[in-house]
């Protein structure tokens, strides 16, 4: 496929367009000729220099390794890697239908919340999915001038209606957990989410509500970066089953092991015990460590800058293809946060000689405890989430650095002036 061209999913109505990059094999690499001085002799030689400028295959386009050498293709690869400057949103057929989310019981979004659908429904025409208990809220059933427009509202129920190929892209009014809350509701692949930015925290809410209507507008004409947040697979594996939770998740026909996206982390801690939680940390296969300590997280990039930046982990972009391994409190201070590549399998089981059991949550959601015997296998998920960008996917992401960590912010040194020079 030439990165010229549009890449198409033809099972939704969206998909991302490459531009200016690629060539049959994802890449286009430039090579140039030019004299080099040897390290050895001083004589100079001729070498050919390849550089990656637009790659759908990153993060090396070369797949090549001297005159006989080169990569052995992967048909079962899990994801491909394109280049962030290239992740343009563009719609196969003009987008009917939106879903709004709104933060509960938050009194300040209502105003924001009836603008933006009188908006979509009234002067875009477009079909608006509601969640049912977002219109229980008495202020807005009491609103009879809103209640024209609450009609012509499509509504669901979480975990019991599927949305999944009814709705065209999402708007999410709310902090981060909006956010997250969408992910949750798409269990394979999830329509371009715009969220604006009303909440606490603004890490992945890039949007201002001031001018909604010309970037509502903008979005639904295709003309948007995006990035894609990649998310984890997670199967929890239940021993007996007594303990698995029917209602959450897809259960498979066995009845003992349930499904989950998760967009920021998994987080396996102790629990209410007072005692250190033990448990063995496999990758393909392979034993890497016994956790002990308060508890692991295994997350995103994207989580990256939620609990596990809290725990002591790095910030990554979500470009980045990787997972992040953070221990809580680790008993062993020689157990630090690492970073392995997506795609590998995680699995996470209590020790033999645990003394308690352990809970689990994802994105801080469906808190379960883990027994004796059950398993947590996490990988990367093939069913990223496509966030819309306010501008490209770096310079958001360094904004809401700086918005939200307060980067810049401290008082800096005055500078020496010439008097002090000589001191």
């Amino acid at each position: 496929m030439d990165g010229a061209e549009e890449v198409r999913v033809n099972t939704t109505p969206y998909c991302w367009s490459a531009r200016d990059g690629g060539n049959i094999a994802g890449t286009r690499l430039a090579r140039r000729n030019r004299k080099v001085r040897s390290l050895s002799t001083s004589s100079a030689s001729t070498s050919s220099e390849y550089r990656r400028t637009q790659s759908l295959h990153g993060p090396s386009p070369v797949t090549t390794f001297g005159p006989k050498a080169c990569m052995l293709q992967n048909p079962h690869a899990v994801m491909h890697i394109q280049d962030p400057a290239t992740q343009r949103l563009t719609w196969n057929t003009p987008p009917k239908s939106v879903l709004v989310i709104k933060k509960i019981r938050d009194a300040s979004l209502l105003q924001p919340f009836k603008e933006l659908c009188i908006f979509l429904t009234e002067v875009k025409k477009m079909i608006v999915y509601v969640e049912k208990k977002v219109l229980e809220d008495t202020t807005i059933s009491g609103d009879e001038n809103f209640g024209t427009i609450t009609k012509k509202f499509c509504t669901f129920r979480e975990d019991l209606d599927d949305i999944s190929n009814r709705v065209d892209f999402i708007i999410c009014l709310g902090g981060d957990g909006t956010l997250l809350y969408a992910s949750s509701l798409f269990q394979e692949s999830v329509p371009p989410v715009m969220a604006f930015h009303l909440g606490s925290l603004g890490f992945l809410t890039p949007f201002k509500f001031d001018t909604y209507q010309s970037q509502v507008t903008q979005i639904i004409e295709g003309n948007a970066a995006i990035v894609l947040r990649s998310r984890l697979k997670v199967r929890v594996h239940r021993e007996r089953e007594k303990g698995v939770f029917l209602n959450n998740g897809d259960v498979d026909s066995s009845h003992k092991a349930a499904y989950y996206q998760v967009l920021n982390e998994v987080v396996v801690d102790r629990g209410p015990s007072s005692y250190l939680s033990n448990v063995d940390l496999f990758l393909d296969g392979h034993l890497i460590t016994t956790v002990q300590g308060d508890g692991v997280i295994v997350s995103t990039p994207t989580g990256s800058t939620a609990y596990a930046v809290a725990a002591g982990a790095s910030m990554i972009h979500p470009n980045v293809p990787a997972i992040m391994i953070t221990p809580i409190c680790p008993h062993s201070l020689s157990f630090r946060p690492i970073v392995v590549p997506a795609g590998v399998e995680l699995k996470i089981m209590l020790s033999r000689d645990a003394r308690n059991t352990a809970w689990v949550s994802f994105d801080g959601r469906r808190r379960q405890e883990v027994f004796h015997g059950d398993s947590i296998t996490i990988t990367t998920s093939c069913f990223p989430v496509p966030c819309i960008c306010f501008r490209n996917p770096v310079n958001d992401w360094f904004e809401s650095l700086a918005q939200c960590l307060h980067w810049n912010v401290r008082k800096k040194q005055n500078i020496f002036n010439s008097e002090d020079d000589d001191f």
